[in-house]
């Protein structure tokens, strides 16, 4: 009888079912978003940045662009898009990793039985919502401040679509990426944000590549904000646009070649030197 006893509650643990890995990312990420969301200094800097931009040069600089019907500050509206898509995965979670590894989050957090995947899914998921609030804000501004027409083509945002998925991805898991190479949370502002700041001029999104010398634009090539931002001049800039670009085409094939390509660099780059504990812990 004791046997009996003692097999039933052994047989209804085996049956309990853990929550899934996605199940438990998807958790995970909202608790990032509202923890991102209950810093206000944080949320005013990764939004307002960008607006401040977009208005400031946007103003400026409001002139027509010759021969394309189109203005400066709806050149600004789509390369400043593709830089808060990116500045979203890169920046915000460069510096908010390498925060979460100082002050001993990362290494709680591995000891716990949430699988590490689930941390990361939750990481990507805040990025996602970041992301999509940017775009649609500066969307906003740019519809309403600059003139600039949204698609009324399916297609083009269908091309949307695809350029924020790869872009927004490959973004985030360099940024899972560098987090490990500030020494402190104290100088990961300064390690992840000062590279992002160049990268912004070379890459179409401050200076139209027209204004560039070759070697700047062939540094900017190898890396992926360049393209995203060619990606989203695609879909609001249209036909007109093209005559802007080097090639006088959008060349979506390799905007999505170079995408997926980081994505995979990301991904192998992320595997291979991500730290759970920070250096002072050994």
């Amino acid at each position: 009888m004791t046997d009996t006893a003692t097999a039933v509650p052994s047989t209804a643990a085996s049956s309990v079912s853990l929550p899934s890995t996605l199940r438990l990312g998807l958790a995970r990420g909202a608790v990032e978003t509202k923890m991102f969301f209950r810093e206000k200094d944080a949320v005013v800097f990764t939004f307002a940045f960008p607006i401040i931009l977009l208005v400031l040069f946007g103003s400026i600089f409001s002139g027509s662009l010759e021969g394309t019907g189109l203005t400066v500050s709806q050149l600004y509206t789509a390369g400043l898009i593709g830089a808060g898509v990116m500045g979203s995965g890169f920046q915000n979670l460069g510096i908010g990793i390498a925060a979460d590894r100082d002050d001993g989050t990362l290494k709680r957090l591995a000891g716990t039985p949430m699988p590490a995947a689930a941390y990361f899914v939750g990481k990507v998921v805040n990025v996602l919502v970041v992301a999509f609030l940017e775009v649609a804000i500066l969307l906003t501004i740019g519809v309403l401040m600059y003139d600039l027409d949204l698609p009324s083509d399916p297609s083009r945002w269908v091309t949307f679509a695809w350029v924020f998925v790869l872009g927004v991805s490959a973004a985030a898991l360099l940024g899972i990426a560098a987090s490990s190479l500030p020494r402190s949370a104290k100088s990961a502002a300064a390690v992840i944000s000062m590279p992002f700041v160049v990268l912004q001029f070379i890459s179409g999104v401050f200076i139209p590549f027209t204004e560039l010398p070759p070697w700047l634009i062939n540094i900017a090539s190898l890396f992926p904000l360049k393209w995203m931002c060619q990606g989203f001049r695609s879909v609001f800039l249209g036909d007109a646009g093209a005559a802007l670009e080097i090639a006088k085409s959008y060349e979506l094939g390799r905007v999505a070649l170079v995408l997926g390509a980081w994505l995979v660099g990301g991904l192998v780059l992320c595997l291979t030197t991500f730290r759970w504990k920070g250096r002072k812990d050994g």
